[in-house]
C-alpha cells in the first residue's frame, strides 16, 4: 500500500477572517493543508489533478446524518450539475464520479465505509481499526470521519483529547501508510460557545501539528461570497445572538439561492439538516481536498 507522498511536506496556516472566497487574493495560505470556505473554488481546480486523484486515492469515509452533507449528497449532486455546465464547467462528463471502487473511472470513495461518526468512542477507533486490518481493504490510503452533534459536548466535558485528537494520533501512527483526515463538527448556535472552543481547539492542533483539516464549521458560517455569520445554526439561520436564537434574522443560503440562479450557480440536493447550497460548498471543497491529497499545490 503506498503511502500518499506529500503527506508531511506542508505547513498549515489557519487564518480566519471574513474575506473573500477562494478565487480572490488574501492571505490564505493555499498550500497550507485546512480545508476551509476558501476552498470552494471548483472551477478552479486543475483537471490533471482530478484526475490524479481518481488515479491515487482510495478513500474510506465513516459518518452519519450531517456528515451526508459532503459526499452522499452534495459530492452525487455535483456530478450531474457539473455535466450540465454548472458554473461554467467544461469537463468531460462524469469527471466527479465516486463510487466504491473506483469503476468506470470514477474516484475510489467507500462512503459509510465504517458504522457510526467520531462521536461515538471508542466505536469509531474500533471501526477504524478492523476496516484497515482486513486485508479486502489494503489499498486504502484516505480514512475521514466526520462528527454529528457531539464536538460542543466532548469539549465541554473535557474528553475532546482523549476520544478525538489522541485517537486520531495514535491512529496516525499505527498506520503510516494512511492519511487521516480530521474535521471539526457543525456549527450550533444552542452551545455556541462550547461548540465555537471545540473547533477552535481541533483547528489549533491541526495548524500546530500540520494535519489535513476538513473544516466543515467553516462552510456553515460563510456564504459564497464570503459573508461571514457570527451566530448561526447548522440550517443556516442565522442571528444577532446566542440569547436571540428563538428568533433568526434570515437564512443565509436560502437568501443566497434565490438570488442566484438554480442550475448556473447552484445545484439542488438533499442537505441532512441544512440548505443545498451548503452541501454544494463542501462538496466543492471536497474535491478541493481530494486534489491536494494527489499533490496539488492549491495554487
Amino acid at each position: 500500500m503506498k503511502k500518499i507522498a506529500f503527506f508531511a511536506y506542508t505547513i498549515t496556516i489557519f487564518v480566519l477572517m471574513a474575506g473573500s472566497s477562494c478565487d480572490e487574493e488574501d492571505d490564505f495560505d493555499f498550500s497550507g493543508s485546512t480545508i476551509d470556505y476558501h476552498c470552494v473554488g471548483i472551477t478552479q481546480i486543475p483537471q490533471n489533478w482530478i484526475k490524479e486523484a481518481k488515479n491515487t486515492l482510495h478513500i474510506a469515509y465513516g459518518h452519519t446524518s450531517h456528515g451526508r452533507q459532503i459526499v452522499t449528497e452534495g459530492m452525487a449532486g455535483l456530478v450531474d450539475f457539473a455535466n450540465n455546465g454548472g458554473k461554467g464547467l467544461n469537463l468531460p462528463d462524469n469527471i466527479f464520479a465516486w463510487n466504491n471502487g473506483g469503476t468506470g473511472g470514477a474516484l475510489d470513495l467507500h462512503d459509510y465505509a465504517m458504522a457510526g461518526d467520531v462521536g461515538y468512542f471508542p466505536q469509531w477507533v474500533n471501526e477504524t481499526r478492523e476496516y484497515l486490518d482486513n486485508p479486502a481493504n489494503s489499498d486504502i490510503n484516505v480514512i475521514m470521519w466526520s462528527w454529528c452533534g457531539q464536538v460542543s459536548s466532548r469539549y465541554s466535558s473535557g474528553v475532546l483529547w482523549d476520544e478525538y485528537l489522541g485517537p486520531m494520533t495514535q491512529l496516525e501512527t499505527d498506520y503510516p501508510n494512511v492519511t487521516f483526515i480530521y474535521m471539526t463538527g457543525h456549527v450550533d448556535i444552542h452551545d455556541d460557545a462550547n461548540n465555537k472552543a471545540a473547533n477552535d481547539s481541533i483547528r489549533a492542533y491541526c495548524q500546530n501539528n500540520n494535519r489535513w483539516l476538513f473544516d466543515f464549521a467553516d462552510f456553515d458560517r460563510y456564504d459564497p461570497d464570503g459573508e461571514y455569520y457570527e451566530f448561526v445554526h447548522d440550517n443556516c439561520n442565522y442571528f444577532s445572538s446566542v440569547a436571540d436564537s428563538a428568533n433568526p434574522l434570515g437564512n443565509w443560503a436560502l437568501e443566497w439561492q434565490a438570488e442566484h440562479d438554480l442550475g448556473v450557480d447552484w445545484y439542488d440536493c438533499s442537505a441532512a439538516h441544512s440548505i443545498p447550497l451548503n452541501a454544494n460548498q463542501k462538496a466543492y471543497a471536497a474535491w478541493w481536498l481530494w486534489a491536494r491529497l494527489a499533490g496539488w499545490d492549491g495554487e
